[in-house]
């Protein structure tokens, strides 16, 4: 009788502790502070990326930047497709460089269309992505998560937006920020 009262007294001591580890393991952090910018409950002040939609790139301006962007791709050796966009994420005027790989002509499309429908150069989801772990980025419509989509700002306004693509991100934005400085004025 002795030794089962011990075993019961074990047995119980055992399944309360096994319950505080359990009830320690499951306990929520505390939130973190509305001030603090990389959570998702930060509330900014301002709206980013607020920019205006203005009128729409011409079909000639908009040829203008391929062909910027061309001659930075062919001075550095690089194949690739880019895209203009206007201001109602329409397509206007399209390269495709020989060489260029296919699987490339939509992508840089659909930069130049994310950069413009979001007002936001597409690097911005891939840091969110990369660098804050804000994985919801990518189940956003029409996202990409990738640089090398630049929106194109004039006179505050977005009149349309850049897309590249045919590198690795790095060579994709700087193609179409070369491009898009004929347009963005700091």
């Amino acid at each position: 009788m002795r030794r089962q009262q011990i075993l019961v007294g074990v047995a119980s001591a055992a399944l309360l502790a096994g319950a505080v580890v359990q009830a320690q393991q499951t306990q929520q952090p505390a939130p973190a502070p509305l001030s603090t910018p990389s959570t998702l409950d930060f509330v900014p002040d301002k709206m980013p990326f607020s920019n205006g939609y203005g009128a729409p790139i011409g079909a000639a301006r908009a040829q203008t930047l391929i062909q910027a962007a061309v001659a930075e791709a062919t001075k550095r050796g690089w194949a690739f497709n880019i895209a203009v966009m206007d201001s109602g994420a329409n397509l206007v005027a399209f390269l495709r460089m020989d060489g260029a790989q296919l699987a490339s002509i939509p992508i840089a499309e659909h930069k130049a269309r994310t950069a413009v429908k979001f007002r936001r150069p597409t690097r911005a989801f891939e840091d969110a992505v990369q660098k804050t772990d804000y994985k919801y980025m990518l189940s956003l419509d029409d996202v990409i998560a990738s640089r090398g989509g630049i929106p194109l700002i004039e006179d505050g306004k977005i009149i349309g937006a850049i897309g590249c693509s045919g590198g690795t991100g790095s060579q994709d934005e700087l193609i179409c920020t070369t491009a898009a400085a004929l347009v963005n004025k700091p």
